[in-house]
């Protein structure tokens, strides 16, 4: 209920203001509010106002309470859910925010207005913090949620085939169990950040209607704005461009590997990270791509082009080159792509009854191929360059500790390239750091953060690390801030590559903390130096009986590195040693790992 100039002693001005402040308040604050005014005014005056503010104060209570709940692998989503809660509570909701894995799902039947941000993982698998909750809601034990409405922002990338399968799994479920939408769902892909701020703005919109504080209207919105949290000078969407101090090659002569230690000055960046978080770094696409591009699609390279998300233009050479995407073909594209070029083969290739053909036509493929293969010379450059994908930035486990490098951020980067349907193919970003990035040049970068791969906070816990290749990457971070902070819990390290001569990442790092203490145990597998390949699950199993015990100590066990591979044979050993040393049967060994997740004694930083 609001004031009216006509029957309250205020004037218009301090209305404004009273009808600005009291949907804002808590019951809690205004009953606060209630005694303060009563303690400072006279008893008559006290009395002659009652009447005038008990409208407002005794009014029916408003629930403003609102529950946000993100499932994040790399840190996307966890970040977009703070930045949507410090809205929320801009505008005067109580907001709870948890991670899935935090949550408890008895309390999931109580909650009215729910908030989920969630990405979907490898083959369209629930990150690894929501999978408890994402199994949790498809069983036979959620509870019907009649009383809820809710709104999921979904994030994904296109150039997988399940495009956001998890947060299309959380909308469809939640309808099931008869929660309402308060705003559709939203999609986002790699470039998400306009999608998530249409969705955060549709989200308040519906809320502020349902808690009736649509008479802020323009007011209350602007509040949002101008209150939301400030966020980090440079940012994915604003990125630094720092110095690079350092690149070098850490594979010894003879390696058929490139592995790239990068060395980048933060300095008057005020980028700050910790171990376990990633850097964001926006590469460079390989220029003889795009002068064969540029060549095939008949284009003059000087020709003026707009930048994407942008009012600028810029040389169709410097778009292909710094900004657009063009090594990475998508279903969304081809589609495009054919309803502008008109080809008949292209359109014949997304027709039904040839998914298959599709799936297996997109992957390995790139730009240059989709324009030789479906002769798409002559599209005019302005309107082709619009159906493409900005370039998104390659995320790299941060290799330093801060303590140990103020004003400095580390990253170990191994080179892609190979040969495909007749061509060289080349990882963008690896290939651009490996072979034409100079020691003095710039880069554009961010820091990514991520609370789901981070050091125990007690220094004094023991971790177990597996990492093979570069993913020992955040394990070097790690120990240098436990030499920094002079920890004394115990660590182990497994490492495994081809050949200890030419692959051994980082070796002079290791015997420094192996000689000194700080690395109590370190297990190494050279795959290529054995009559028989070996990889690091199988060090773990050789040493099952210690890693076992390890684990009864309270160890913190960390994954990093391939998911498809290698996170799955170290996880399939873990499960093993459980059953093997613990005695514990194959559905108990689960449950095991299920509670070491939960308890964030799990984690992994895997791709």
């Amino acid at each position: 209920m609001l004031f009216h100039t006509t029957n309250s002693p205020f004037s218009p001005e301090q209305t404004e203001l009273i009808n600005k402040l009291l949907p804002t308040l808590t019951d809690t604050q205004k009953i606060w509010l209630c005694g303060y005014l009563s303690a400072h005014c006279g008893p008559e005056s006290a009395k002659a106002a009652v009447p005038a503010v008990s409208s407002a104060v005794n009014a029916e209570p408003v629930n403003k309470e609102v529950t946000v709940l993100f499932g994040s692998q790399s840190g996307n989503s966890h970040n977009l859910a703070k930045k949507l809660t410090g809205r929320l509570q801009d505008t005067g909701f109580q907001v709870t925010l948890s991670s899935m894995s935090d949550f408890k799902t008895n309390t999931l039947k109580k909650v009215q207005r729910l908030l989920i941000v969630v990405s979907t993982h490898g083959e369209g698998e629930p990150p690894d913090n929501a999978l408890t909750f994402h199994e949790f809601l498809h069983s036979k034990r959620a509870p019907g949620l009649q009383d809820m409405s809710f709104s999921v922002l979904a994030l994904g990338d296109t150039s997988y085939e399940l495009f956001c399968k998890t947060g299309q799994d959380f909308d469809r479920r939640l309808e099931e169990l008869g929660a309402r939408r308060l705003a559709p769902r939203v999609d986002c892909d790699v470039d998400f950040d306009e999608s998530a701020e249409k969705w955060m703005s549709e989200v308040l919109a519906a809320l502020q209607e349902g808690a009736g504080t649509s008479a802020a209207g323009n007011a209350g919105t602007a509040a949002v704005t101008a209150g939301s949290p400030a966020s980090s000078e440079y940012s994915r969407s604003n990125p630094f461009h720092a110095e690079v101090l350092e690149n070098l090659n850490l594979n010894g002569r003879g390696s058929d590997r490139k592995t790239q230690h990068l060395e980048i000055s933060l300095e008057e960046s005020n980028l700050a990270y910790e171990p376990g978080d990633s850097l964001g770094i926006y590469p460079e696409n390989h220029p003889r791509l795009v002068e064969e591009l540029i060549e095939a699609m008949g284009w003059n390279p000087e020709e003026l082009v707009p930048l994407p998300k942008s009012e600028q233009e810029g040389s169709l050479r410097e778009a292909l080159t710094r900004y657009y995407e063009i090594t990475v073909l998508t279903r969304p594209l081809l589609e495009q792509a054919a309803s502008l070029t008109g080809s008949e083969p292209l359109l014949e290739l997304l027709s039904a009854g040839r998914e298959q053909e599709l799936k297996d036509y997109i992957k390995g493929r790139d730009l240059l191929d989709l324009a030789l293969d479906y002769s798409l010379k002559g599209t005019p450059a302005k309107a082709f360059v619009s159906l493409l994908r900005k370039m998104p930035a390659r995320l790299y486990s941060i290799s330093s500790s801060p303590k140990a490098y103020p004003d400095e951020v580390h990253v170990t980067i191994r080179k892609v390239s190979y040969e495909s349907y007749g061509r060289m193919r080349y990882g963008v970003c690896s290939t651009y750091v490996s072979d034409r990035l100079e020691i003095g040049g710039r880069l554009p970068v961010f820091v990514q953060h991520n609370s789901n791969f981070k050091l125990p906070a007690d220094p004094d816990t023991p971790i177990i690390m597996v990492g093979p290749g570069t993913g020992v990457a955040p394990f070097r971070a790690f120990l240098g801030e436990r030499e920094e902070i002079q920890a004394k819990g115990k660590s182990w390290l497994f490492f495994g590559d081809q050949h200890f001569s030419t692959d051994f990442l980082y070796q002079t790092d290791w015997q420094r903390w192996l000689k000194n203490g700080l690395l109590t145990r370190m297990d190494v597998a050279f795959s290529r130096d054995t009559e028989q390949k070996v990889y690091v699950q199988h060090r773990m199993l050789e040493k099952s009986k210690d890693v076992y015990q390890w684990l009864q100590e309270g160890a913190v066990i960390y994954i990093c590195g391939d998911e498809k591979k290698m996170a799955h044979d170290v996880h399939a050993a873990l499960l093993t040693i459980l059953e093997r040393e613990g005695g514990l049967s194959p559905e108990a060994a689960k449950d095991y790992i299920a509670n070491m997740q939960k308890e964030k004694r799990y984690q992994r930083d895997v791709y």
